[in-house]
């Protein structure tokens, strides 16, 4: 067991206590305006789109700008403040602010990196606990005395020798540089993804999923060599991976693989509406596993990229975006043909959304048994808006022009003759 010495501690205590701390929290205090400043000039020639910047977020104090700014500030002044006057306030705002800017950095990287989810959520009240648990330690002078005896447990894994501190400080360098591969991966992603649309979106996307799947690779790499573990030993496990990936996880990497293959070829763009297995919708996300497809109703369904390589798609949107619709009507035999050709293409064309080019067209399709049975076509650019709300709108104004030039709209009718079977024997 180790003995703590509270002199350090007494002696920040009675510092504080002195009108030289005064000087000190003045000197914090315009670090933190000179840093608010300056992040506001960042943000004002950079630009405003940055609410979703790691280094600005949301606000200016949201992201990790701020934190960086005041801890280079508070460094700064206390070089200037050192020899001059007794510090105190110094030696306990500076671990602060950098448990501050490690808590902002790792939880602006996680964000940029995944979505919101409770493993994320998770992740970040762990980095908030670590951080300030070691802030704590460091002001109080525990954190060497305890490192001094994490170092004395030891083992052998090997032919190396390893102890508790080299374990702990192994994987706060792997959480790092997992943390620095994720926030350039971000990075890429959002240059790559800014103002990209349709199929160089798709293609952007399948670029910036390769760039994380590598980094994230390299990342772990350098993250296993930092924790101690010899990265030779690990082909034993390779071989191991790659025999269950052929057996077991053929249908996942399958999925992986076609995923790619999707937003490479890009038959499939963020945007399209697409028919898979009588779902339509409109392409939300392509993902490395599975894409997201959303209908005009507002359901989303979760589809595996192998399905959409190894059977029938319909993209309705690949070449053209303009969608064929049609309506059918019935009138009796006996009204005007060409008349009610005239009036179904107009009840068309004064609709907004139908194209003029290529022009509607009303055809007499069939001969019905209860009248003539006509088909009015027509073509839209935007199927995103819905369909049946505009079949409506026609269906109504076919049937508002038909009453008002008094075209019959048959129903139908059955005649039933009966026989008196005692007066007509068979």
């Amino acid at each position: 067991m180790f003995e703590f010495r509270s002199t350090d501690l007494d002696g920040w205590v009675a510092a504080l206590t002195q009108t030289a701390a005064l000087i000190e929290l003045g000197a914090l205090a315009l670090c933190g305006l000179a840093a608010w400043v300056l992040a506001v000039l960042l943000r004002r020639t950079l630009g405003s789109n940055l609410t979703s910047s790691i280094m600005f977020g949301r606000r200016i104090v949201d992201g990790v700008l701020f934190p960086l700014l005041l801890l280079c500030l508070a460094y700064a002044a206390r070089a200037l403040l050192l020899g001059r006057v007794p510090l105190a306030v110094f030696k306990i705002a500076l671990p602060v602010l950098i448990a501050l800017l490690v808590i902002r950095l790792g939880v602006k990287v996680l964000h940029a990196a995944f979505s919101e989810t409770p493993l994320v959520r998770l992740l970040e009240r762990s980095i908030s606990w670590l951080a300030w648990l070691a802030m704590v330690l460091w002001v109080s002078g525990l954190l060497p005395l305890l490192l001094e005896q994490l170092d004395q447990i030891t083992w052998k894994m090997g032919g190396a020798r390893m102890s508790v501190r080299t374990l702990i400080e192994g994987g706060l360098t792997a959480g790092a540089v997992l943390i620095f591969t994720l926030w350039i991966s971000a990075a890429i992603e959002t240059r790559l993804l800014r103002s990209a649309t349709g199929g160089e979106l798709s293609l952007r996307k399948a670029a910036s999923n390769a760039t994380r799947v590598l980094l994230m690779f390299v990342g772990l790499l350098m993250a296993l060599s930092a924790v101690g573990i010899d990265l030779t030993a690990l082909s034993v496990l390779g071989g191991a991976i790659g025999v269950g990936v052929g057996f077991g996880l053929q249908k996942l990497a399958a999925n992986y693989v076609s995923g790619f293959v999707i937003l490479a070829e890009r038959s499939m763009r963020i945007g399209d509406n697409v028919r898979v297995d009588n779902f339509e919708g409109i392409v939300m996300q392509i993902n490395a596993r599975y894409t997201v497809i959303r209908s005009l109703a507002g359901r989303e369904s979760i589809v595996p990229n192998e399905l959409l390589i190894t059977t029938r798609v319909e993209n309705l949107s690949l070449a053209d975006s303009r969608v064929w619709l049609h309506t059918v009507v019935s009138v009796a035999y006996d009204s005007d043909v060409d008349q009610v050709m005239r009036l179904l293409k107009q009840a068309a064309v004064n609709q907004e959304r139908v194209l003029r080019e290529p022009a509607p067209s009303v055809n007499l399709a069939a001969f019905g048994a209860d009248g003539l049975e006509f088909k009015v076509g027509f073509w839209i650019a935007d199927p995103e808006n819905g369909s049946d709300n505009l079949k409506s709108l026609i269906n109504l104004a076919i049937l508002k022009a038909l009453r008002e030039n008094r075209i019959e709209i048959p129903y139908p009718q059955r005649v039933v003759h009966t026989r008196d079977v005692a007066a007509n024997p068979a």
